[in-house]
């Protein structure tokens, strides 16, 4: 008999298409579980695979007696409600790592796109104005990255990973995180605020969670200064988005860059009205190579807990 594992968020059918061969799936679409299927079939679920920053509190896993297991595909888990679960002694796994390397890219991306304004300097070629001669005072000269100072807030994976790519760029690189590690030449700093007045990058790459929660206020975007820069590759929730627009249009500081944000999908709005913010929209970890190796972690953790062993990617914490 083959094993079920409800799909709890939203997915493409082309990323589950690997566990499809190994599993039986009950796809909710991202719908309510109970618009799709019977509360006989949730019933008898004990496995379930969601998106890390889907919400699923305790009244959400109480539909499922029987669950056991909750699998995050990405490294992200703070949808998940960790105490609701490790009460109702459901292991909950996720994809450690196995996205950093090209959440790092798309950092390094979004900063030099951001910094060198390429954006513009598209729109410059395009519009006829460099054929025409025309002066633009968007077009001047910006600080380049040798001896740029870069901040990093979290270096987990992915923040490591960040700071290897910006000191390959000349960059200084300094960071702040909740541990500090002897990780030399990197300049750690004792608590954000003082990360933002020795930064004019501030990269963003720490974990989501009530700690974080708008972590990225106006003060610390003030801190950062009018020749200043951040970068948001984490969650949106980490920035306070009113006081970054706010920041943005009274030129508190010079730009930013963001992959994420605190509603997804994002709706054209004040935010995106802006010309010195490069977007995209949360393709961090999209990548073939960063698929698969998520997906790897995700079925070793399903079939690890249907052979009754202990999630190999298990969230600590939970």
């Amino acid at each position: 008999m083959t094993d079920k594992v409800l799909i709890y968020s939203r997915f493409p059918k082309t990323m589950m298409a690997r566990f499809a061969e190994r599993f039986e799936l009950l796809d909710t679409g991202g719908k309510p579980p109970r618009e799709v299927f019977s509360a006989e079939e949730l019933g008898g679920v004990r496995a379930m695979l969601t998106a890390g920053g889907s919400p699923l509190d305790a009244e959400a896993m109480d539909l499922f007696p029987k669950l056991g297991a909750v699998v995050c595909y990405g490294t992200g888990y703070d949808g998940v409600d960790l105490k609701a679960a490790a009460s109702r002694n459901i292991a909950v796994g996720h994809s450690p790592g196995a996205n950093a390397a090209s959440v790092a890219d798309i950092a390094m991306t979004l900063m030099l796109a951001t910094t060198r304004r390429i954006l513009i300097a598209d729109q410059y070629v395009r519009s006829g104005d460099w054929a025409a001669s025309k002066q633009s005072p968007m077009m001047r000269p910006q600080a380049g990255m040798p001896g740029r100072r870069i901040g990093v807030y979290g270096m987990g994976e992915i923040g490591r990973k960040i700071a290897a790519r910006c000191a390959a760029f000349e960059a200084e690189v300094g960071y702040f995180s909740r541990t500090r590690y002897d990780i030399p030449p990197y300049q750690y700093f004792p608590s954000l605020e003082a990360l933002a007045d020795w930064c004019s990058v501030l990269m963003i790459a720490v974990r989501a969670g009530a700690e974080t929660q708008h972590a990225v206020n106006a003060d610390i975007l003030k801190r950062l200064g009018a020749d200043g820069y951040v970068v948001n590759i984490s969650r949106g929730s980490v920035i306070d988005e009113k006081a970054l627009v706010a920041a943005l249009t009274d030129k508190a500081i010079a730009g930013a860059g963001l992959d994420v944000f605190e509603k997804e999908p994002h709706a054209p709005d004040a935010l995106t009205a802006l010309p010195n913010v490069v977007f995209a929209p949360h393709i961090g970890g999209h990548t073939l190579e960063s698929h698969v190796a998520m997906q790897n972690c995700v079925l070793d953790n399903l079939t690890s807990f249907f052979a009754g062993k202990p999630l190999p990617y298990g969230v600590k914490s939970a």
